[in-house]
């Protein structure tokens, strides 16, 4: 293992769980102190049980990614615990799926507020700091059901991730000349729970995907914070307002 990121300071939305979990161990175990964020506090404790199990660093914070106070009041914490904020995954997200005519308006309030204005106040508060003092990098979730393909009933999902990834190839455009380096990701089917439909087995959504996907399976958790470590690290550090789609080929 090396340790490209001895030294840096990572900040992880969504760390309670999924990729974003996955991708909080990945940082520590090359030498980041992690600080994870989240709604919920129990799963945000046991990430950060999971690294210091590893001999690793890393702080939770409850927070609410759609209220600016709080993006506000992460970051500071971040900076106050660690001294500095050098690279930010904005990983924090919610699906809602269904017709269009039949969706409720406060889903789509929860999709928006969550998936791009969550976004938005993440990289708002991130940029500020970051633009003074030496710059850093930014990795945001979008979603290969965003700007890349579409599926029936997930219409609203996409224009969420669709808008976050325009979203970020704006921001990479304007902060490179701040030093700050911003991409996006955007998953197909990980093994997480959101990608299990209601009711569904992990054996099931194996033998669905089997056929749909031309890899022929769902994708781990590792491959998609390999991702997300390479785009952070300084092999990348060419690599500006790209979206890395990491789908096994459904979009190819």
């Amino acid at each position: 293992m090396t340790a490209r990121f001895t030294g840096k300071v990572a900040l992880i939305s969504g760390g309670g769980s999924g990729i974003g979990r996955a991708t909080a161990l990945a940082f520590a175990r090359e030498g980041a102190a992690v600080v994870v964020a989240g709604r919920n506090a129990e799963p945000l404790a046991e990430t950060v049980k999971l690294i210091e199990a590893e001999g690793g660093r890393a702080d939770a914070v409850s927070a609410d990614v759609s209220s600016s106070r709080d993006v506000a009041r992460l970051v500071a914490t971040t900076v106050e615990r660690h001294g500095g904020l050098h690279i930010a995954f904005n990983n924090a997200g919610v699906m809602e799926a269904g017709p269009l005519a039949d969706m409720e308006e406060a889903a789509w309030d929860r999709l928006i507020s969550v998936n791009l204005t969550g976004v938005f106040l993440s990289m708002k508060h991130q940029i500020a700091h970051m633009r003074d003092n030496g710059g850093g990098v930014i990795i945001n979730t979008a979603s290969n059901l965003g700007a890349h393909m579409r599926l029936p009933y997930l219409g609203a999902y996409a224009a969420s991730k669709a808008a976050v990834s325009a979203l970020s190839r704006a921001a990479a455009r304007e902060c490179i000349g701040q030093g700050i380096r911003v991409n996006a990701i955007s998953p197909g089917p990980i093994d997480t729970a959101m990608s299990l439909r209601q009711g569904e087995t992990e054996d099931a959504r194996a033998e669905r995907l089997k056929g749909a996907l031309p890899i022929g399976r769902v994708g781990t958790l590792t491959e998609a914070a390999s991702a997300v470590i390479w785009l952070a690290s300084p092999a990348a550090g060419f690599t500006v307002g790209h979206d890395l789609v990491i789908d096994g080929g459904a979009t190819a």
